[in-house]
């Protein structure tokens, strides 16, 4: 007999997680590693969503809320929705939970039954098809090509679903690849989803960090039927630099959203009462120290645009959003560092962290393994010298083992 349930066992070990604790320790040794890892601002929370958490201390605010979140912030957050995505929502209809990784864990969880296709475009956050598989569903992956941006067509859309299709996921602007689809491209996939009659799970958690001239749309605002058929999930922590506050926040329609809400209620009772006066002083302040923390990673963003481009044997597709870039190094495999052979996404990124002290993500989580993802998300003197020690990297390796 298992020890262990199926549903624990289906999830994939992260191939990531050496590498990272790798880089940790090289760090905590005094080497001098320069990490593109980071999913999240390197930026500290604006100082006046501090001083609400504190505030909120002060008060005593530290007593059990309502589960799906206190009334108050909740409708801070539908006013954000009319706001800033032309969408109606009453404070029913949102659940404010752990962070938007609970979110889509609990949206998956009231929508997800055994054996139900999800359709996720590739690449895609690793995260995903973890959660998929742990409430039972299936994973189908809908690889997006370097020729559209790593955005998938309505065309692939149709032609991935079947009777078995139950919930297509939907990132834009999307981590790992940071493509924003523009509100045409959105509403021809919506429309792909309304005819086949399948809900649409829209991560848009990065929906305030975009550069380019493409702005995000919300799925939910393409129809009345989209409206109906999509939770849109959502968080303060990457717009705020609020990771550690772990709020973040769904909307949908009310049978669904009553059914995580009394989930929600079961599994962990409320998210954080203090992190989520936080939220609610974000949610209903000026945003000027949003905007600053986007030019400065749209600078970061061109200065590593302007520098990849002078590599060889590496190229990025141009990232709209987000704070991420897939660099393109399958160039590299079949080379050798040495007597060391790269051989995929996961090797190369050992071998340069080994190499050249520069830790990447390996694509393969991802489901691009001729990639690696960087993140921006570091000082523009870092970011340089990173991507100048991989340049190098690059340029040392040789066809056949010494």
């Amino acid at each position: 007999m298992e020890t262990l349930a199926k549903r624990i066992r289906t999830i994939s070990p992260s191939q990531t997680l050496a590498i990272s604790a790798k880089a940790k320790q090289m760090k905590k040794a005094g080497e001098d590693v320069i990490s593109f890892g980071a999913g999240e601002p390197d930026f500290n929370t604006p100082e006046h969503i501090i001083e609400a958490a504190k505030e909120a201390l002060d008060r005593g605010q530290t007593k059990y809320t309502p589960a799906a979140g206190n009334l108050e912030l909740r409708r801070a957050i539908c006013r954000k929705f009319e706001r800033d995505n032309g969408l109606e929502y009453e404070s029913s209809q949102i659940v404010v939970s752990n962070g938007a990784k609970h979110s889509i864990f609990n949206v998956c969880f009231a929508l997800v039954d055994e054996g139900d296709e999800v359709i996720i475009p590739a690449p895609y956050w690793l995260t995903y098809p973890e959660i998929v598989k742990t409430c039972g569903g299936v994973p189908v992956f809908l690889r997006a090509s370097k020729k559209t941006g790593f955005k998938i067509t309505p065309e692939q859309l149709k032609n991935a679903i079947t009777p078995r299709t139950k919930l297509f996921i939907f990132n834009s602007p999307c981590n790992p690849t940071g493509a924003v689809y523009s509100e045409e491209e959105v509403r021809a996939i919506e429309r792909v989803c309304e005819e086949a009659g399948i809900w649409t799970l829209s991560d848009e958690i990065y929906e305030k960090l975009v550069y380019g001239s493409v702005k995000p749309f919300s799925f939910a605002a393409c129809s009345p039927w989209a409206k109906e058929h999509t939770i849109t999930v959502n968080g303060v922590s990457k717009t705020y630099a609020m990771t550690g506050f772990r709020i973040g926040y769904l909307a949908g329609p009310h049978e669904v959203v009553r059914a995580i809400d009394s989930f929600q209620s079961h599994a962990t009772s409320n998210p954080n009462s203090i992190a989520q006066q936080a939220a609610l002083k974000a949610l209903s302040s000026p945003e000027a120290a949003v905007e600053e923390m986007v030019a400065r990673f749209a600078r970061r963003r061109l200065a590593m645009i302007e520098r990849i481009s002078e590599m060889e044997g590496a190229y990025c597709i141009i990232p709209d959003g987000a704070f991420y870039a897939m660099l393109v190094v399958s160039g590299a495999y079949g080379k050798y560092f040495g007597s060391k052979k790269i051989t995929d996404s996961v090797t190369f990124a050992d071998t340069l962290l080994d190499c050249s002290k520069v830790a990447v993500v390996p694509g393969a989580p991802f489901g691009a393994d001729d990639c690696v993802r960087i993140s921006y998300s570091l000082s523009m003197k870092d970011m340089l010298e990173g991507l100048d020690r991989i340049d190098a990297f690059l340029q040392s390796l040789d066809d056949g083992e010494k």
